[in-house]
């Protein structure tokens, strides 16, 4: 298995000017328990279906699974380290989520630029992660870019 290290494109920041529909870049994570018990303390959401093995065997999921916002983090990560990167500002974000993260899955989050307004400079952005190739989760999100004019 993984030294849990994510597997990234490098980090930095890509301005709008150099931005291209179509581009994609992603990181790779294996979920934790140590994760799910840290996102709880941070969040103050401990429900236990995120904590207690015995109480999530007992609903819809048959085990515990990582809290949903967990997951989505690891797409604020890709906008915030890769695409567009360091500088960019979220202006929103929808998420639908399709499947549930379990400890121990390893979840690849992708973020793909679908529209540029390069005058306002505002990004609409694909969002996904999927665990085995199988998508958990997809939205879209509207990023304000860095600029090479604003440096």
């Amino acid at each position: 298995m993984l030294d849990n290290q994510p597997l990234n494109h490098p980090r930095g920041t890509i301005v709008i000017e150099d931005l291209e529909v179509g581009m994609v870049r992603s990181l790779r994570k294996e979920i934790t328990d140590q994760d799910i018990e840290l996102f709880a303390q941070v969040s103050t959401d401990r429900n236990p279906v995120h904590l207690d093995e015995d109480y999530a065997q007992d609903t819809i999921f048959g085990g515990r699974i990582a809290h949903g916002m967990l997951t989505a983090g690891l797409i604020s990560a890709v906008i915030g380290e890769q695409l567009p990167g360091h500088g960019t500002v979220y202006l929103s974000q929808s998420l639908k989520f399709l499947a549930p993260v379990r400890p121990g899955d390893l979840v690849k989050a992708e973020v793909e630029v679908l529209d540029i307004d390069y005058r306002k400079r505002r990004v609409q952005l694909g969002t996904r992660c999927l665990v085995a190739d199988k998508p958990v989760l997809k939205g879209e999100a509207t990023v304000l870019a860095p600029s090479a004019k604003f440096d």
